[in-house]
Parts: C-alpha cells; structure tokens; sequence
C-alpha cells in the first residue's frame, strides 16, 4: 500500500506562522509552501514603503523556506500572488520577473487575484510549489537569501 511522505518546514529565518498552520509541507517530492506577506522575520513587522519593497521580502521569505525544505525559487512550478489593488500588478510584475524571469528559464504557472482584504491589512500576499531536489537534504538552518542572480 502506498504511504505518502509528509513533512512540515519550520525555518527561523521566515516569519513564524499561526500555529495553526506550517511555513509549508513537503509531500513526497514537492513543497507547498503556505502565503507569505511582506513580514520581516527579524521584527516581524510588515515592510513598510511601496508594494514592491513588501512583494521583494516576500520572495527572500519563500526563499528562505524553500531552501530549508531542500528547493529553491529556482525549483518553483506553481505561484499565486494576491493582491487587495490590481492597479499594483504591474508593480509587483517588475519584481516577480526578476526572479522568475530570463531569456530561456522555465517559468512557473502562476494565478493572480484581487481579495477584498490580507492579513495584517497588507496589500500583497504569495504562496508557491516546487520541487524538491533529488537527493537533497533540508538544511538544518537555511539562509534567507534568494537565488543567485535574483534581483530582490
């Protein structure tokens, strides 16, 4: 009989989440990592300034968690961006291309939405899927910095 493998992810170098859920899990070889807003982990506060200053934490904060879960933003398949104002999408598309963008990359499948509202009254939230690497092991303590070449 099959027996998924499911593993949840807790870094420090992201924000701490509810306890009612995980920074994200890892099923058998893909992570799904949960929504993510612009907190900074060391104050955990939101970022204060434009919605791309918060779009860009928000990335090295997916990052930090996908690299503790053995993947990177380099390993992404899925993105889902919300966002309370549709006039900040093309805002936040300048940030979102540097980090998934390139001549030649694979880019993830991605949705965006408009909600009435985001926790912490945030205007911009993020969650993703990626793979994880063959024969990758989690790190016992991640970095929070994003992949190279990344523009964050």
């Amino acid at each position: 009989m099959w027996h998924p493998t499911r593993r949840a992810i807790h870094t420090p170098t992201a924000p701490t989440p509810p306890p009612f859920l995980s920074q994200a899990i890892v099923a058998n070889n893909t992570v799904h990592c949960s929504g993510q807003i612009g907190v900074d982990p060391a104050t955990g506060e939101i970022v204060q300034g434009s919605v791309q200053a918060r779009a860009k934490q928000i990335l090295r904060n997916l990052s930090a968690v996908l690299e503790a879960a053995g993947s990177s933003l380099d390993d992404v398949v899925k993105v889902n961006i919300f966002l309370t104002d549709m006039g900040d999408f093309g805002a936040v598309n300048e940030v979102y291309v540097g980090v998934f963008g390139g001549e030649g990359r694979v880019k993830p499948a991605r949705t965006c939405v408009a909600v009435k509202s985001l926790p912490m009254g945030t205007d911009v939230e993020i969650e993703c899927s990626a793979v994880v690497r063959d024969g990758s092991s989690p790190s016992s303590s991640s970095s929070s910095s994003p992949r190279r070449g990344a523009k964050l």
